[in-house]
């Protein structure tokens, strides 16, 4: 009776070992042609990335008056719908392949210059063409510049319109109603706007790059604004706050647009 009950368990100790094995084999078999897969397609992946070259880093270095020269061109070639409309990105790119985007050297007569030539017939695809870092101060900018003017729509009021609506319980006497109706007009311009509201302070500095450790260490890639509590603030992008913590500061735990 005991030996047989020894010769049961070894059976069914060789059995459990055997199903194991056969679940083993066939977890490899299933894992190794997953790996296979995930490594065709982060070969394929790299492959298309391989074919676009992204630049690694880049300077931002336009002052302040030659972005309102530029925008400006812009701008007023679009508003008063010139036979040649202006790229305020192209116009900066230019001037920093020719100056090294060191833009202590800029002269009014350069930008001048660049304007009557495209007045006279000249693209800047033409004038850029021997200019061999054109496209990457132009990629550079455009990253940074592309969504601050362009075409937007903007709210504005309708010339109010009357209803005259006769009442018979009041001898026909008439009632002037007023409906204010929104209407939505396409404008070309500035489109960026500050996300805080107008008259209230806060404070900053280009922390742009900085060492962060909250959560994890990490570099930030942003810029904070301090206001005070209370201030009222706009999304610079649209969403839905789907969590909030408070930690020694508020955090917005997730973000989805």
């Amino acid at each position: 009776m005991f030996i047989s009950c020894i010769k049961l368990s070894r059976k069914l100790i060789i059995t459990l070992i055997s199903i194991i094995a056969i679940l083993l084999i066939f977890f490899l078999i299933w894992y190794f042609a997953i790996f296979k897969q995930a490594i065709s397609t982060s070969a394929s992946n790299s492959s298309e990335d391989d074919s676009k070259s992204y630049i690694k880093w880049f300077e931002f270095n336009v002052p302040y008056n030659i972005l309102v020269k530029t925008s400006e061109l812009d701008i007023k070639s679009h508003n008063e719908n010139k036979d040649i409309k202006y790229n305020w990105i192209e116009l900066i790119s230019y001037l920093a392949c020719k100056y090294g985007n060191d833009f202590k050297r800029f002269k009014q007569s350069d930008l001048d210059s660049l304007i009557t030539r495209l007045n006279n017939g000249e693209t800047m695809e033409s004038i850029t063409k021997d200019m061999k870092n054109y496209s990457y101060y132009f990629e550079g900018y455009n990253a940074v510049l592309a969504q601050f003017i362009g075409e937007y729509e903007i709210q504005k009021p309708n010339s109010s319109t009357s209803k005259t609506s006769t009442n018979a319980n009041t001898n026909n006497n008439s009632n002037t109603n007023f409906e204010s109706a929104n209407l939505y007009t396409k404008v070309y311009g500035i489109k960026a706007f500050h996300p805080l509201a107008q008259n209230y302070s806060y404070s900053h500095y280009d922390d742009f790059g900085n060492s962060r450790s909250y959560g994890y260490k990490r570099l930030h890639f942003g810029n904070d604004l301090m206001g005070s509590i209370g201030t009222p603030v706009i999304a610079v992008e649209s969403g839905i706050v789907e969590a909030v913590r408070l930690e020694s500061i508020w955090w917005l735990e997730s973000w989805h647009s």
